[in-house]
């Protein structure tokens, strides 16, 4: 099974169908089979702590405000796994602890929605753990890899660049900022050279960095995937964009 980053911007994106959620859709049936399982680290569960989330039915969280109720009504009623989850979380020990809170937030359901929408799918996520850094979510993340060859997907979901302070509100078309192009072309070099240190150490890469990544919670996802990627794995990208100058919408597949 591939491995698959998803830039997912706008949590209206849920109920779109633009260049984004088609790519979204193409990415899921493009798959080699039918994941048995998706294991899901999302920006939007950012918290002090590595945790799993353990529950038969996860609910359908809407974590922001703002929005029409339509999309406050939205619901993914995929499965979880509390086996699959128990399988995460042995794989992560002993960091990893098993929470019957969250359920599955916006950064997951928005774009499973376009993946897979016959959410049939077991759905478990992994929290990002706040307290710790870069270096340690990427060597964390490599012990997921056998998942990989047991069907699961390993799916990321945030932005690589991501400032919704230089963000152009009530601008539909505004164009990429050149710090923002910058970025997220040296993250694609890099990603082509096969050399991933530039990218775990991100904040050495100047001020285009500091701009495109001014909090870590939207790119730590990407370095989940990218600590998958094996020596033989291609890498593409099934979907790119700009939304307001400076959210990149870059889907990166390895595998």
């Amino acid at each position: 099974m591939p491995a698959i980053f998803v830039g997912h911007g706008n949590p209206m994106n849920a109920l779109s169908r633009n260049a984004y959620t088609v790519a979204w859709s193409a990415i899921g049936a493009g798959l080699p089979a039918k994941p048995r399982a998706i294991l899901s680290i999302s920006a939007h569960w950012y918290v002090p702590r590595t945790a799993v989330t353990a529950m038969a039915k996860p609910p359908t969280i809407h974590d922001f405000g703002g929005f029409p109720r339509e999309l406050h009504e939205v619901q993914y009623p995929a499965p979880g796994s509390l086996e699959f989850a128990a399988e995460v979380a042995d794989l992560l020990m002993p960091v990893a602890v098993m929470d019957t809170n969250w359920g599955l937030d916006h950064g997951t359901w928005s774009v499973l929605m376009h993946m897979f929408p016959e959410a049939d799918i077991p759905v478990v996520q992994l929290s990002i753990d706040e307290t710790r850094e870069a270096t340690w979510h990427h060597s964390t993340a490599r012990r997921l890899a056998p998942l990989r060859d047991q069907g699961v997907l390993i799916l990321g979901s945030g932005n690589i660049v991501h400032n919704l302070h230089a963000y152009s509100w009530g601008k539909r078309h505004a164009e990429p900022y050149d710090w923002a192009l910058r970025f997220e072309n040296g993250v694609r070099k890099a990603l082509n050279s096969g050399n991933p240190e530039p990218l775990i150490a991100y904040e050495g890469l100047g001020q285009d960095a500091l701009l495109s990544v001014p909090t870590p919670e939207h790119y730590l996802p990407f370095l989940y995937i990218l600590a998958q990627r094996r020596e033989d794995d291609s890498i593409s990208f099934p979907a790119e964009g700009f939304d307001g100058g400076s959210i990149s919408m870059l889907a990166v597949r390895i595998g």
